[in-house]
């Protein structure tokens, strides 16, 4: 096979591999538009057609570097495939194809070729994964078909399938023109009345230090109400060109990929192939073939260049043959017919990713009607279609027709948008897109870079750490024996989670949870967003009555927890308030919610500044004592009374600790055990952790890590924002009804929304399943996005699963709705609970126990007071 390649390395040329568009200009640029568009490939064209459609052609401006269409998006190989995609970016690409039907159907030539998607697996974990995407079919609204070896020959002869475990047949898969489809889009767009610019180069996004005003350009300054970001690559630079500075993190990295001369006898249909076991895929396109890949260790573009070219060409990036040669070989491995060839090409296209290997898109925290969309590497054809109609419907309407939170530009920090950081942490990114997607995925660099002081304690315990927003926190600890010979005690270890089926962690995080529930532990909650709101008056009380939906007016020293709902009343923050003084709250919100949330408070605030905003995160360590002889550990380091009657659930004191002073305590625990969080100043934290290790030796204390708070609050029925909630989940559907107070005089947001609901009635309910005839050491897994079938039918999907340790079962929570009728039906809670339930855990199905309130708990502890947290609470009979 190697000597069949040799003679194809020395036929490679360097010439465009398609030709460019030309002649997309106006006669001069317009003074006035209502929404204008940076960038000219797929997805601004995209965005630029979705406007068109909902009518506003005549006010919104597409500028492009250089000519329509060209440079990248000439370049892209067209494939239009659902796998290797999380489930929101599924539904996207799946608008895509049925946009690219639609077009194709009215006659516009975009290059479509419908002839399906193979997608190949070596290993049986590849296997299982597609047979865990198969289950997910029906929600998707797409056929995935398993495939054996000899069925996978069938489909594409041209394959060498020897080594294959099987495959998964996507019919739906198409593959399409990127250069046909953007002239098409743009075109379409003219013709109602859109300007199209080529040869423009903004300058400067003008603002007025809160929104969006226009925008200078190389030929003149227009001006304009809204400003979108698309300009691939180099989107980074130019989300610094207004003030406020906008946040795009992306970096580019070499893509390559080969395109033969015509290959002879070449199928007339031949199936887009998908190899991520080898990291590649091909594709044949007008009788050649083009295939390329993602290797482990990419290759940052333009090197170390400072500023990036103004402008790009094929011959830009020179190919690196070195650096091709290990996908070459897999390509000729597993498509013969390349090997034969005569190669046309190599082309090196710089493809561009966000540090997490999400897609970007949203309105920019800093700048309001500032939109962005970067960040898809390979996928832009893929997601054009769909992307280009959710930034439509976001700019139009102020929000997203869909749940795309794990995408939303808001997700990211400061330190994401570091050049430095990007150009270290690009390596990993595109391989992630050919990896088994296990659950908690985590990278290995770009590591260590926010930590809390008692980090070092942490790693000499033996944690195993996963990162959330650039903060290490300890996913579980292993043992002296655990740590084997390949690290030391003491070193940085990532944790890993490797498998469809009990997971390594497993006997570590039940020693850990043992602790939680029968004696006492401690854990790291320092990565948790907190948030201090201060004013002179009651400003603060008003902001937050109109935010929150939960009365916020408790007697200082009280805690809350209250969602913060978007005009439909899905939750666009779910947090805990603790009322430090009159005129002083302190907010406490998942990690992930950090950009977010500090977004939402500050879009809603004040502009005279009456509210003061301060994100104290870095500012305080948490430490989490929980379990039932947190008491008695903490009244040895502590002169405070504890007792239920001095200082109840759900109550907040600052108390002496130790030698020191000026210690939050907040009597919650985030899973329902008994317990306090600790918010110590930074300075003290290491001598308060200290002391509570020595103290707790006589109780049995055990260090606890986030997976083992995890099967804590899913045992107990907790929902949690970015896993269980989200933007269209509104409290009425999750059992959280009791914490919305709609007999107040404030009319805060979302409010209308939820009364209608509550009258019209819910439908889907947030369920609690206890999976049966499961055995954890042989059966797969349930880790989220599975099937809820009742009484045969699909109804749902689990959010999130863990296995809980008292109830000796898998546990799944997620939402059940009633869909005989094709669309979701009102339902109850007697619907939900007469039902007979199955969870699809790849393509095996076992029958689900429901519940919807949180489990009783066997424990050897009797409560200390009657006043118990609900996590949940159902108390409808009929409607919501």
């Amino acid at each position: 096979m190697a000597s069949r390649m040799l003679p194809l390395l020395g036929r490679a040329a360097h010439r465009p591999a398609w030709p460019c568009t030309r002649g997309y200009q106006a006669t001069a640029l317009p003074d006035h538009a209502d929404t204008v568009i940076c960038g000219g490939g797929i997805l601004g064209t995209s965005i630029l057609y979705h406007l068109s459609e909902l009518g506003l052609a005549p006010d919104t401006v597409l500028l492009d570097l250089g000519q329509l269409g060209g440079g990248i998006t000439s370049l892209a190989a067209g494939i239009v495939s659902m796998n290797q995609l999380h489930r929101a970016q599924c539904k996207l690409v799946r608008k895509s194809q049925v946009l690219y039907r639609q077009l194709t159907a009215a006659g516009h030539d975009i290059g479509l070729e419908e002839c399906g998607g193979l997608h190949l697996a070596r290993s049986w974990e590849r296997l299982q994964q597609y047979h865990r995407l198969t289950a997910l079919s029906e929600s998707l609204s797409t056929e995935f078909c398993m495939l054996t070896p000899d069925e996978v020959k069938g489909r594409c002869p041209l394959l060498h399938t020897a080594d294959l475990k099987g495959g998964l047949w996507i019919p739906s898969d198409v593959a399409a023109s990127p250069l046909k489809l953007t002239q098409t889009l743009a075109r379409l767009a003219q013709q109602k009345g859109a300007t199209v610019l080529e040869r423009v180069r903004v300058q400067r996004v003008l603002t007025d230090g809160r929104r969006v005003t226009g925008v200078e350009t190389d030929v003149g300054t227009i001006h304009c109400n809204r400003f979108v970001n698309v300009a691939g690559y180099w989107s980074h630079d130019l989300g610094k060109l207004s003030s406020p500075m906008v946040k795009v993190p992306v970096h580019p990295c070499e893509h390559y990929f080969l395109v033969t001369r015509p290959v002879a006898a070449l199928p007339g249909c031949v199936p887009s192939v998908v190899d991520p076991d080898g990291r590649i895929y091909v594709r044949a396109k007008e009788g050649c073939l083009v295939a390329g890949g993602f290797e482990e260790n990419a290759k940052p573009a333009f090197g170390d260049m400072e500023h990036l070219p103004v402008r790009f060409e094929s011959e830009t990036l020179q190919p690196d043959w070195d650096h091709f040669y290990g996908l070459l070989h897999e390509i000729v491995q597993r498509v013969p017919a390349v090997g034969e060839a005569v190669l046309d090409q190599l082309i090196s296209s710089p493809e561009t990713y966000s540090p997490d290997g999400q897609w970007i898109m949203g309105e920019s925290p800093e700048v309001e009607n500032y939109f962005v969309t970067a960040g898809l590497g390979a996928s832009g054809t893929a997601a054009a279609g769909g992307v280009g109609r959710i930034m439509a419907h976001w700019m139009v309407h102020g929000e997203p027709h869909l749940d795309v939170f794990e995408m939303d530009v808001r997700r990211f920090l400061a330190l994401h948008n570091n050049r430095t950081f990007l150009r270290t942490r690009i390596h990993e990114v595109p391989g992630q897109c050919m990896r088994i997607p296990w659950t908690f995925p985590e990278y290995r660099s770009g590591r260590r870079l926010r930590t809390s002081p008692i980090f070092p304690r942490m790693k000499d315990a033996g944690a195993r750490f996963g990162a959330v927003m650039g903060y290490e926190r300890p996913a579980y600890f292993e043992s002296s024996a655990d740590a084997g010979p390949d690290r030391r005690r003491g070193e940085f270890a990532i944790a890993v989670t490797d498998s469809f089926s009990k997971p390594r962690w497993f006997d570590n995080v039940e020693e850990e949870y043992n602790a939680c529930r029968e004696r006492v532990a401690v854990s790291d909650y320092s990565s948790f967003t907190k948030i201090d709101l201060m004013s002179k008056g009651d400003e603060v009380v008003h902001l937050l009555q109109y935010l929150c939906s939960n009365d916020v007016n408790v007697p200082v020293g009280n805690i809350l927890h209250t969602g913060m709902q978007n005009q439909h009343g899905g939750y666009e923050n779910d947090c805990s308030l603790a009322r430090i003084a009159h005129n002083h709250y302190m907010m406490i919100c998942p990690t992930i919610q950090h950009g977010r949330s500090r977004s939402w408070l500050q879009r809603h605030a004040p502009a005279d500044g009456s509210v003061v905003i301060s994100d104290i995160t870095s500012l305080y360590t948490a430490l989490c004592v929980m379990g039932p002889l947190a008491r008695e550990l903490l009244s040895e380091i502590t002169d405070h009374d504890l007792s239920p009657k001095s200082f109840p659930f759900f109550t907040f004191k600052e108390i002496d600790v130790g030698m020191i002073a000026d210690v939050r305590a907040m009597n919650m625990t985030h899973t329902g055990e008994l317990g306090w969080v600790l918010y110590i100043p930074n300075e003290y934290a290491l001598y308060v952790y200290d002391l509570l290790m020595e103290r707790g030796q006589d109780y049995g204390l055990a260090l606890a890590g986030y997976l083992a708070m995890r099967s804590l609050r899913v045992e107990k029925f907790y929902a949690f924002w970015g896993q269980d909630l989200g933007t269209t989940t509104t409290p009425l559907e999750c059992g959280r009804a009791f914490r919305v107070k709609f007999n107040r005089d404030v009319n805060f947001i979302g409010r209308e929304a939820l009364l209608r609901q509550r009258a019209e009635g819910v439908r889907r309910l947030y369920v609690h399943f206890t999976v049966q005839d499961h055995d954890p050491e042989t059966d797969p897994w349930a880790w989220g996005h599975e099937p809820i079938l009742r009484d045969g039918e699909y109804a749902g999907l689990v959010t999130t699963s863990a296995f809980g340790y008292s109830l000796g079962k898998l546990v799944c929570l997620g939402f059940v709705q009633d869909l005989s009728a094709g669309q979701a039906a009102v339902v109850n809670s007697d619907y939900v609970l007469r039902g007979h339930y199955q969870i699809n855990i790849g393509g095996r199905l076992f029958p689900a126990k429901p519940s919807l309130v949180s489990p009783s708990l066997p424990t050897k502890y009797q409560e200390p007071t009657q006043k118990r947290y609900q996590a949940t609470q159902h108390t409808w009979g009929g409607r919501g």
